[in-house]
Protein backbone atom coordinates (compact mmCIF):
# COMPACT_ATOMS: atom_id res chain seq x y z
CA UNK A 1 0.00 0.00 0.00
CA UNK A 2 1.18 3.51 -0.80
CA UNK A 3 -0.29 6.98 -0.50
CA UNK A 4 -1.33 9.06 -3.50
CA UNK A 5 0.89 12.17 -3.64
CA UNK A 6 -2.02 14.19 -5.00
CA UNK A 7 -5.01 13.39 -2.77
CA UNK A 8 -3.45 11.16 -0.02
CA UNK A 9 -5.71 8.20 -0.84
CA UNK A 10 -4.33 4.75 -0.04
CA UNK A 11 -3.56 2.93 -3.31
CA UNK A 12 -2.41 -0.59 -4.14
CA UNK A 13 -2.55 -0.33 -7.94
CA UNK A 14 -0.73 1.59 -10.65
CA UNK A 15 -3.17 4.49 -10.47
CA UNK A 16 -5.08 6.22 -7.68
CA UNK A 17 -8.75 5.06 -7.67
CA UNK A 18 -9.83 8.52 -6.46
CA UNK A 19 -8.06 11.01 -8.76
CA UNK A 20 -6.31 8.83 -11.35
CA UNK A 21 -2.82 10.05 -10.44
CA UNK A 22 -0.09 7.50 -11.28
CA UNK A 23 1.31 5.76 -8.21
CA UNK A 24 4.83 6.42 -9.48
CA UNK A 25 5.68 9.24 -11.84
CA UNK A 26 8.14 8.48 -14.59
CA UNK A 27 11.30 10.52 -14.56
CA UNK A 28 11.40 13.36 -17.07
CA UNK A 29 13.99 12.50 -19.71
CA UNK A 30 14.45 12.63 -23.46
CA UNK A 31 11.91 9.87 -24.06
CA UNK A 32 9.31 11.73 -21.97
CA UNK A 33 9.82 14.96 -23.97
CA UNK A 34 9.54 13.12 -27.30
CA UNK A 35 6.35 11.40 -26.12
CA UNK A 36 4.80 14.73 -25.11
CA UNK A 37 5.63 16.28 -28.49
CA UNK A 38 4.15 13.25 -30.28
CA UNK A 39 1.03 13.57 -28.14
CA UNK A 40 0.55 17.21 -29.13
CA UNK A 41 1.13 16.48 -32.83
CA UNK A 42 -0.83 13.22 -32.88
CA UNK A 43 -3.12 13.03 -35.90
CA UNK A 44 -5.95 11.28 -34.04
CA UNK A 45 -6.55 13.88 -31.34
CA UNK A 46 -3.67 16.33 -31.56
CA UNK A 47 -3.10 19.63 -33.32
CA UNK A 48 -2.92 18.09 -36.82
CA UNK A 49 -6.30 16.43 -36.35
CA UNK A 50 -7.70 19.68 -34.91
CA UNK A 51 -6.49 21.68 -37.91
CA UNK A 52 -7.99 19.14 -40.36
CA UNK A 53 -11.36 19.13 -38.62
CA UNK A 54 -11.50 22.93 -38.32
CA UNK A 55 -10.78 23.26 -42.03
CA UNK A 56 -13.47 20.79 -43.08
CA UNK A 57 -16.33 21.54 -40.67
CA UNK A 58 -15.36 24.06 -38.00
CA UNK A 59 -18.83 24.86 -36.68
CA UNK A 60 -19.90 21.26 -36.12
CA UNK A 61 -16.60 20.30 -34.50
CA UNK A 62 -16.71 23.17 -32.02
CA UNK A 63 -20.34 22.33 -31.19
CA UNK A 64 -19.32 18.72 -30.56
CA UNK A 65 -16.42 19.92 -28.39
CA UNK A 66 -18.78 22.04 -26.28
CA UNK A 67 -21.63 19.55 -25.95
CA UNK A 68 -20.36 15.98 -26.34
CA UNK A 69 -16.64 15.28 -26.67
CA UNK A 70 -13.76 17.44 -25.41
CA UNK A 71 -10.97 14.98 -26.03
CA UNK A 72 -10.91 14.98 -29.85
CA UNK A 73 -9.58 18.51 -30.28
CA UNK A 74 -6.65 20.35 -28.73
CA UNK A 75 -7.65 22.58 -25.81
CA UNK A 76 -8.78 25.94 -27.29
CA UNK A 77 -6.49 28.20 -25.23
CA UNK A 78 -3.47 26.03 -26.05
CA UNK A 79 -4.52 25.96 -29.70
CA UNK A 80 -4.75 29.74 -30.11
CA UNK A 81 -1.44 30.31 -28.29
CA UNK A 82 0.39 27.70 -30.42
CA UNK A 83 -1.02 29.00 -33.70
CA UNK A 84 -0.31 32.61 -32.72
CA UNK A 85 3.26 31.61 -31.90
CA UNK A 86 3.61 29.93 -35.31
CA UNK A 87 2.38 33.09 -37.01
CA UNK A 88 4.74 35.27 -34.95
CA UNK A 89 7.73 33.12 -35.87
CA UNK A 90 6.79 33.13 -39.55
CA UNK A 91 6.20 36.87 -39.74
CA UNK A 92 9.45 37.69 -37.95
CA UNK A 93 11.42 35.20 -40.03
CA UNK A 94 10.15 36.58 -43.35
CA UNK A 95 10.09 40.23 -42.10
CA UNK A 96 6.55 40.88 -43.32
CA UNK A 97 5.07 42.52 -40.21
CA UNK A 98 6.27 46.01 -41.12
CA UNK A 99 4.41 45.92 -44.41
CA UNK A 100 0.96 45.97 -42.83
CA UNK A 101 1.42 46.72 -39.14
CA UNK A 102 3.80 49.67 -39.12
CA UNK A 103 1.96 52.99 -39.19
CA UNK A 104 4.75 54.95 -40.81
CA UNK A 105 5.43 57.16 -37.81
CA UNK A 106 8.80 57.65 -36.21
CA UNK A 107 7.27 59.20 -33.12
CA UNK A 108 5.98 56.80 -30.52
CA UNK A 109 2.28 57.38 -29.89
CA UNK A 110 -0.30 55.44 -27.91
CA UNK A 111 -1.59 53.84 -31.11
CA UNK A 112 1.84 52.71 -32.27
CA UNK A 113 2.63 51.32 -28.80
CA UNK A 114 -0.62 49.34 -28.84
CA UNK A 115 0.15 47.93 -32.29
CA UNK A 116 3.68 47.04 -31.20
CA UNK A 117 2.33 45.20 -28.15
CA UNK A 118 -0.17 43.31 -30.32
CA UNK A 119 2.58 42.47 -32.80
CA UNK A 120 4.76 41.03 -30.03
CA UNK A 121 1.97 39.24 -28.11
CA UNK A 122 -0.42 37.78 -30.69
CA UNK A 123 -1.53 34.96 -28.40
CA UNK A 124 -2.67 37.23 -25.59
CA UNK A 125 -4.02 39.94 -27.90
CA UNK A 126 -6.13 37.39 -29.81
CA UNK A 127 -7.69 36.20 -26.55
CA UNK A 128 -8.42 39.80 -25.51
CA UNK A 129 -9.93 40.64 -28.92
CA UNK A 130 -11.88 37.39 -28.75
CA UNK A 131 -13.57 38.59 -25.56
CA UNK A 132 -14.93 41.70 -27.27
CA UNK A 133 -15.97 39.78 -30.39
CA UNK A 134 -17.70 37.18 -28.17
CA UNK A 135 -19.76 39.95 -26.55
CA UNK A 136 -20.85 41.15 -29.99
CA UNK A 137 -21.72 37.63 -31.16
CA UNK A 138 -23.64 36.95 -27.96
CA UNK A 139 -25.75 40.01 -28.73
CA UNK A 140 -26.10 39.19 -32.44
CA UNK A 141 -27.08 35.55 -31.82
CA UNK A 142 -29.01 36.20 -28.59
CA UNK A 143 -31.78 33.78 -29.66
CA UNK A 144 -29.35 30.86 -29.45
CA UNK A 145 -28.69 29.06 -26.16
CA UNK A 146 -24.88 29.41 -26.15
CA UNK A 147 -23.40 31.44 -23.31
CA UNK A 148 -20.53 33.92 -23.49
CA UNK A 149 -17.84 31.40 -22.54
CA UNK A 150 -18.97 28.85 -25.12
CA UNK A 151 -18.81 31.54 -27.79
CA UNK A 152 -15.33 32.45 -26.54
CA UNK A 153 -14.26 28.82 -27.04
CA UNK A 154 -15.56 29.02 -30.61
CA UNK A 155 -13.48 32.15 -31.23
CA UNK A 156 -10.34 30.57 -29.78
CA UNK A 157 -10.58 27.83 -32.40
CA UNK A 158 -11.59 30.13 -35.27
CA UNK A 159 -9.03 32.86 -34.56
CA UNK A 160 -6.40 30.17 -34.01
CA UNK A 161 -7.10 28.74 -37.46
CA UNK A 162 -7.06 32.27 -38.85
CA UNK A 163 -3.55 32.80 -37.47
CA UNK A 164 -2.36 29.44 -38.80
CA UNK A 165 -3.70 30.12 -42.29
CA UNK A 166 -2.20 33.61 -42.17
CA UNK A 167 1.15 32.07 -41.25
CA UNK A 168 0.88 29.91 -44.36
CA UNK A 169 0.28 32.94 -46.57
CA UNK A 170 3.18 34.75 -44.90
CA UNK A 171 5.42 31.84 -45.84
CA UNK A 172 4.11 31.85 -49.43
CA UNK A 173 4.75 35.58 -49.84
CA UNK A 174 8.12 35.32 -48.14
CA UNK A 175 9.27 32.51 -50.43
CA UNK A 176 7.72 33.64 -53.72
CA UNK A 177 7.62 37.44 -53.22
CA UNK A 178 4.09 37.39 -54.61
CA UNK A 179 1.73 39.93 -52.93
CA UNK A 180 -0.73 37.41 -51.50
CA UNK A 181 -1.41 39.03 -48.11
CA UNK A 182 -4.22 41.35 -49.23
CA UNK A 183 -6.29 38.68 -51.04
CA UNK A 184 -5.46 36.31 -48.20
CA UNK A 185 -7.03 38.74 -45.72
CA UNK A 186 -10.32 38.61 -47.66
CA UNK A 187 -10.18 34.81 -47.77
CA UNK A 188 -9.57 34.64 -44.02
CA UNK A 189 -12.50 36.96 -43.32
CA UNK A 190 -14.66 34.60 -45.37
CA UNK A 191 -13.40 31.62 -43.35
CA UNK A 192 -14.19 33.36 -40.04
CA UNK A 193 -17.70 34.29 -41.21
CA UNK A 194 -18.31 30.78 -42.60
CA UNK A 195 -17.07 29.04 -39.44
CA UNK A 196 -19.12 31.26 -37.09
CA UNK A 197 -22.19 30.99 -39.32
CA UNK A 198 -21.84 27.19 -39.42
CA UNK A 199 -21.63 27.09 -35.63
CA UNK A 200 -24.86 29.01 -35.09
CA UNK A 201 -26.85 28.33 -38.24
CA UNK A 202 -25.73 26.73 -41.53
CA UNK A 203 -27.79 29.20 -43.55
CA UNK A 204 -26.71 32.34 -41.69
CA UNK A 205 -23.41 34.21 -42.06
CA UNK A 206 -22.76 36.95 -39.49
CA UNK A 207 -21.99 40.52 -40.52
CA UNK A 208 -18.54 41.24 -39.09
Amino acid sequence: MSTCPSCSTQIDQNFCPNCGQPATLKRIDGHYIIHEIEHVLHFENGILFTVKELLIRPGQNVKEYISTNRSRLVKPIIFIIITSLIYTLMSHFFKLDDGYVKLGEDKKTSITLIFEWIQNHYGYSNIIMGIFIALWLKLFFRKHHYNFFEILILLCFVIGMDMLLLAGFVMIEGLTKLPVMKPASMLLLFYVAWAIGQFFDKSKIPVM
